[in-house]
């Protein structure tokens, strides 16, 4: 539904639908939870968990599972569905590599997650920079394995590369939604430019997995779904996340509807049927979400598939 003011015909606002039984936040470990906190206060980190307003982030900070958000606080895109705020950004941190990599040292990360906001306004999109956090973080800590969220690197050529030279465990772009919907939900990018990035990396360095994420709840429908998920798969894209859409305040892209837990069991059968590595589907499911658990299970599937594919 949606209300015009008569002051405000051209800013619509979207009101928030009750959010359903089923999307509860999980307690959280009181202790662990600000040991977390204190190390990112410390260390003057940003996170996506508190930029993003994370529904999880009780759960994963009593973890010590904290996603890193580098580059700053500030993103050059304007995103409907996205909470992190749009601007100008500061100038890069040159302390910033060695501050990640300490961090993840002192919460003892056996996976960190490192992701940004979109960079436009650099002449590679942030790729150097991300280049410069993960061989400082994997230096410091040698036994972590890394994953990175990066943005669509759109018209920066073939900066992205410097990225995957870096040697990430994980490469994950996440597409967010269906291609009809990019003019509204993702106005400054290209389904088809993030597509292409995911398959470009697996065509460079097939030992990375790959990774991207879809929320649903923005007016999608399901067949667009299913051929979004076929698109990745030509992209031989190695783990797909499906989680609902939160509308986080009346201004941003109005929610379509709540999925029903059935659906996301319904969504990621499909997805398995179409030759997924792994598949995370429920709607609290976020890129970062059980991040660690789910690297474990990526490494034992491509062992099983590998295992199989000898046998056959």
């Amino acid at each position: 539904m949606t209300i015009r003011h008569p002051e405000k015909v051209n800013k619509p606002i979207n009101l928030i639908k009750k959010k359903p039984e089923w999307i509860r936040s999980k307690l959280s470990n009181s202790k662990e939870f600000f040991f977390t906190k204190t190390i990112v206060n410390q260390n003057n980190l940003v996170t996506v968990c508190q930029e993003a307003n994370c529904p999880n982030i009780t759960e994963c900070w009593s973890k010590r599972h904290a996603t890193f958000l580098i580059m700053g606080d500030t993103c050059t895109r304007a995103c409907a569905f996205c909470d992190v705020k749009t601007g100008k950004p500061k100038k890069l941190d040159l302390l910033e590599p060695f501050k990640i990599s300490s961090a993840v040292k002192k919460l003892n990360l056996k996976h960190a997650v490192i992701t940004s906001v979109d960079r436009d306004d650099l002449d590679d999109g942030g790729a150097n920079h991300f280049y410069k956090v993960i061989t400082e973080t994997r230096q410091k800590n040698p036994e972590t394995t890394i994953e990175v969220l990066t943005p669509d690197f759109l018209r920066k050529g073939e900066s992205y590369k410097k990225v995957i030279e870096a040697k990430p465990d994980v490469f994950n772009h996440n597409i967010e939604t269906v291609p009809r919907l990019y003019r509204k939900v993702r106005p400054g990018s290209r389904y088809f430019a993030s597509v292409e990035l995911l398959k470009n990396v697996k065509k460079i360095d097939k030992n990375i997995f790959t990774k991207s994420g879809l929320m649903v709840g923005l007016g999608e429908n399901k067949d667009e779904i299913l051929h979004l998920m076929d698109d990745l798969r030509s992209a031989e894209v190695d783990f797909l996340t499906i989680g609902q859409y939160l509308q986080p305040s009346v201004k941003h892209h109005p929610l379509s509807r709540y999925y029903l837990p059935n659906e996301f069991k319904e969504l990621e059968s499909a997805a398995k049927s179409k030759g997924f590595l792994l598949v995370s589907s429920s709607p609290l499911t976020r890129s970062s979400y059980h991040a660690d658990e789910d690297f474990a299970k990526l490494q034992k599937n491509r062992i099983n598939q590998t295992n199989a594919q000898s046998i056959s």
